[in-house]
């Protein structure tokens, strides 16, 4: 297993190849099918994202509850392909890192080559499981959305596998 951290820099991860297993350490946003749906409303409007995209990991998860004494309750990810059609303008506004489940779209493959990103996959059905990993929790944008919100997590050793690499080569194929 390779250990890195964020902030990923691009050198960093056009050395990950297709299939090599991670351990993501530092800070990740969540963020699903409506906070993308707002982001990109804001990039075609021309406007500031309410969070800075570049250099960025966004999480396809939306965690339950905290239960008493925890951290954050369950946050395992969620599939991935929903956010396909709001994936090209995210990578173009600086998204380096997804992290998901299951396969993407060939457009979102094209994408992640051209603009030399990478797509991480996590243990599906393993949410309880992964939010031992998260150290800090904290929705900072679209609280309106609750689950949905955009949460800054901080995450230690964080398991990931790369799903896509810079190249564009998929564990699908």
């Amino acid at each position: 297993m390779k250990r890195i951290n964020t902030p990923l820099t691009k050198r960093e991860i056009e050395r990950l190849n297709v299939g090599k297993e991670v351990l993501l350490s530092g800070v990740i946003y969540t963020a699903r099918d409506q906070a993308h749906k707002r982001l990109v409303e804001a990039i075609n409007k021309g406007k500031k994202t309410p969070i800075d995209l570049k250099g960025q990991v966004i999480y396809y998860c939306g965690p339950t509850r905290a239960p008493r004494g925890k951290i954050i309750g369950s946050s395992g990810p969620t599939t991935s392909s929903r956010m396909d059609e709001f994936t090209p303008a995210l990578l173009k506004a600086g998204l380096v890192a997804m992290i998901g489940k299951g396969g993407r779209s060939p457009e979102v493959a094209k994408a992640i080559k051209k603009y030399k990103t990478v797509y991480f996959l996590t243990y599906a059905g393993c949410g309880a499981l992964l939010s031992k990993y998260i150290k800090n929790a904290k929705p900072i944008v679209y609280k309106d959305l609750g689950p949905e919100a955009i949460y800054k997590l901080e995450v230690r050793d964080f398991p990931l596998i790369v799903g896509i690499d810079t190249k564009g080569r998929s564990i699908y194929d």
